[in-house]
């Protein structure tokens, strides 16, 4: 159980590293909305599991999701500046999480959006790449304002 969780956050890791290189994540579409899950960590304030959508950094994985519960569902690439900040500060918002590198078990790591978003803004900073948003004044601007939230 802890090897599996080690994994689990090394893939988020992961995910991280290779969004902001590529700045791209990809996620799974159908006709009412995105791939979403569970929490089996989280739960609301009514002890209901927290909902996850989920997001991939490879093309690959997240097509090997598209089984079962998931075979109606196509690939959707989103860019990384639309994805911090429209997809994560509205998940924040509606107090969902981020599900990063789910596998076709639906094991996958299970992410604040909020805290996601600066662990992406410190390895946009790590690595010295820019990203262009439509709702904020750069990196410092989408950080600096969810720290306030947060």
């Amino acid at each position: 159980m802890i090897q599996d969780s080690i994994l689990i956050e090394k893939r988020h890791e992961r995910f991280i590293k290779s969004v902001c290189n590529s700045e791209i994540v990809w996620g799974l579409k159908n006709h009412e909305g995105f791939a979403s899950s569970a929490s089996v960590h989280y739960e609301d304030e009514d002890g209901e599991p927290v909902g996850i959508i989920c997001f991939w950094a490879e093309k690959a994985l997240a097509k090997s999701c598209i089984k079962d519960g998931w075979s109606e569902y196509k690939l959707t690439e989103i860019s990384l500046s639309d994805f911090m900040e429209n997809w994560c500060v509205g998940m924040g918002n509606d107090g969902l999480l981020v599900g990063t590198q789910f596998d076709q078990n639906l094991f996958g790591f299970e992410a604040d959006p909020y805290e996601l978003i600066l662990d992406l803004s410190n390895e946009l900073k790590n690595i010295d790449k820019k990203l262009e948003f439509k709702k904020f004044d750069g990196i410092n601007d989408i950080e600096n304002q969810v720290k306030d939230v947060i």
